[in-house]
């Protein structure tokens, strides 16, 4: 394997490789995040009064509503502020040396995404089979095109965050002290899978949840080294939510935006535990369709 591109991204990371800056700036990250959303619901529960705002609030907990899972979705760019933050304040590094060159990221970002539409496209029109029973009705298809700029748009922040801080922030700061491929790619996937580990939503299955994700991060990172920029595995992350979470979800959590959902929710366990190796098949083959699209 060729991760010579990553040097893209490592080189202007390494005059501030020193490993207490990178946990001072997860530190800085974390609390500038949370802060603003703090000072996000204090706001909102200042104007609106204590009965409206836990009704909103109601609403975010599930992301089950058009207007809860926007407003979730759209909420996660104070990460993308909060690395902003830790990258002026611990580093005194721009945030665009994250992505890398943007003319190419751009590209790569375009060409991994078609690639992975046609895929995509192609597994719904193989010859009928289910893993799930049938799936049913979510938003009105009215209503959920009319909705998609802004689904599109949240998705890409939420998505883009995620990667500025993972595969952009602490894997090149990582990867600028510790040169191992396998420090920088496993150690932010296993930051990336425990924030994914949700107990509360996905009971007995959230360690295998978190094993998903862990995959999810080493291919991203592995997207990132190879390619030199951000834009293949912002493709790969916005793509697969696009279709979780804008396609076909689950009932209940995250349900939102959902064109159909599958006949199940988080909490069953059974059909939860039957999913997870269909979509780990999905997710090895879409990094596979990336790389061929880049020729990597």
């Amino acid at each position: 394997m060729s991760y010579a591109p990553h040097d893209t991204l490592i080189a202007p990371a390494r005059p501030s490789a020193q490993l207490w800056r990178l946990g001072l700036g997860i530190v800085v990250a974390i609390v500038v995040m949370f802060g603003l959303t703090r000072a996000l619901f204090g706001a909102v529960h200042f104007i609106l009064g204590e009965d409206a705002y836990w009704s909103l609030l109601t609403l975010l907990q599930t992301a089950s509503t058009p207007f809860g899972l926007l407003i979730l979705l759209f909420s996660m760019g104070f990460m993308a502020i909060g690395v902003l933050v830790a990258m002026q304040m611990v580093h005194r590094r721009g945030v665009l040396q994250l992505i890398g060159p943007l003319a190419l990221a751009w590209r790569q970002f375009r060409r991994v995404t078609v690639a992975l539409v046609l895929l995509y496209a192609l597994v719904m029109l193989l010859p009928p089979w289910s893993y799930a029973g049938e799936t049913q009705p979510g938003l009105a298809f009215g209503t959920w095109l009319s909705l998609l700029p802004l689904t599109v748009l949240g998705l890409l922040i939420q998505t883009g965050s995620e990667e500025l801080l993972f595969r952009g922030y602490i894997q090149s700061q990582l990867a600028a002290r510790l040169r191992h491929p396998l420090v920088w790619l496993t150690l932010p996937s296993a930051l990336f899978a425990l924030g994914h580990y949700a107990p509360g939503v996905y009971g007995p299955n959230a360690p295998l949840i978190a094993l998903w994700a862990f995959v999810f991060g080493v291919l991203a990172a592995d997207l990132t080294a190879r390619s030199g920029t951000l834009g293949p595995a912002l493709a790969l992350h916005f793509v697969n939510n696009f279709v979780a979470i804008a396609i076909t979800s689950m009932q209940g959590d995250m349900s939102g935006l959902a064109l159909s959902k599958l006949p199940f929710g988080s909490d069953d366990i059974e059909a939860v535990r039957a999913l997870l190796p269909l979509d780990l098949a999905m997710l090895i083959v879409s990094w596979l369709a990336a790389r061929v699209a880049l020729r990597l």
